[in-house]
């Protein structure tokens, strides 16, 4: 098992501060920190199944266009073959939603709202 760092500990040795969350975006690290999301999050059911994020527990329905389908699928079979992880192309977009959810501050909210009343002008 894995040794979690305590990153509190390590900011107070190196006489730093924290000042919040880092994380990649795209390319290899972005790939990398989503597989680590899948890898820490995503449990089989305890009457078996396929892996999922114990928290999720609203269901919904997403309109997705066919090409956004499409990369979700390549990218889940990317990581099956290099991460020996087993996702589906909705659960990945379930991540993928969650994590720019969390990332997206009120005033990004605010300026997408702006911007598409601007534009609707």
């Amino acid at each position: 098992m894995k040794t979690r760092l305590d990153m509190n500990k390590i900011a107070k040795a190196l006489r730093a501060e924290r000042r919040g969350k880092v994380s990649a975006t795209a390319g290899y690290f972005g790939a990398m920190q989503l597989l680590a999301d899948i890898e820490a999050r995503f449990r089989v059911p305890g009457g078996g199944g396929r892996p999922t994020d114990p928290r999720w527990s609203e269901r919904r329905l997403v309109p997705l266009a066919p090409r956004t389908l499409e990369r979700l699928e390549k990218i889940t079979a990317k990581v099956r073959e290099h991460g020996g992880v087993s996702v589906e192309p909705m659960q990945l977009a379930a991540l993928l939603l969650e994590r720019m959810a969390e990332q997206l501050s009120e005033d990004d909210a605010k300026n997408l709202i702006g911007a598409r009343r601007r534009a609707s002008r």
